[in-house]
This record gives C-alpha cells, structure tokens and sequence, in this order.
C-alpha cells in the first residue's frame, strides 16, 4: 500500500487530513508535515524524514503537497528524485485528490499519479444554478 505525506504552508495539511478522516475514516500510513514562518528547508528535510521514518513497509511514498515551487514542493521534489521508483510528488492538493488518493492507494505508484491528476482536475468546479423563465 502506497504511503502518503501531505505537506503544506501552515496547518492546512493537518486540516485536509482530519476532514478526510472524517468522511473517509482513520488511515494507515498517513502522515502531515507543516512548513510555519520561522522555519527553513533543513527544518522541513527534517520532517519529512521523520515522516518517511513513521512508516511501516509501504512499497511507494506519495507526497502531496500545496503549492508547486514552494518549500514544502522543493525540499520533497529533491527526496523524490533520489528515489524516482519508489516516491512520486504532486502539487495541489486538496480535499477530493486526497480521498481519492485513499481508495486507489493500493494500485501502482504510477497508475495512482496519472488518476489523480485527472481526478483532481475533476474535483474543482463551478455550481450553475438553474435559470427559471419567469413568464417572461
């Protein structure tokens, strides 16, 4: 089974995680990492080990992060890359791609990326209420 780490700018991580364990329930090999104000990169590179350390015999690790280009995007990309097999990275993320993420995370690492790449895609759209004709 696919482990996975949110990561994210403030406590976002930790939000998504409780609101998908609420509707989806509590998962395995799950973890958050936050990046706060006053830290650097090494502080994060820190974390995610220690993340990656929790784990317990997950086959692939999926990071799943806020923001493209950021801190957390940065310091993950560089872990993914020494490990391209195992470790896939994919920038924002948000409610729908995450429980998504926790129905399919027992297919492979690279079936599991391009579906959530679609999905998440499919999971931001606008409400059009209907226009009712007034008589007019």
């Amino acid at each position: 089974m696919i482990a996975i780490i949110i990561a994210s700018h403030g406590e976002f991580a930790k939000g998504l995680l409780q609101s998908a364990t609420m509707i989806f329930g509590k998962q395995a090999n799950i973890a958050t990492v936050t990046f706060e104000d006053h830290e650097t990169s090494d502080d994060l590179k820190i974390k995610y080990q220690t993340a990656l350390n929790k784990f317990d015999t997950a086959d692939a690790v999926l990071f799943l992060v806020d923001l493209w280009g950021g801190s957390p995007f940065t310091v993950a990309s560089q872990i993914v890359s020494r490990q391209p097999a195992q470790m896939a990275l994919i920038a924002g993320v948000n409610l729908p791609i995450l429980m998504d993420a926790f129905t399919i995370r027992d297919q492979p690492l690279d079936k599991v990326v391009a579906h959530l790449e679609k999905s998440g895609k499919k999971g931001v759209r606008r409400f059009e209420p209907e226009t009712h004709d007034e008589g007019n």
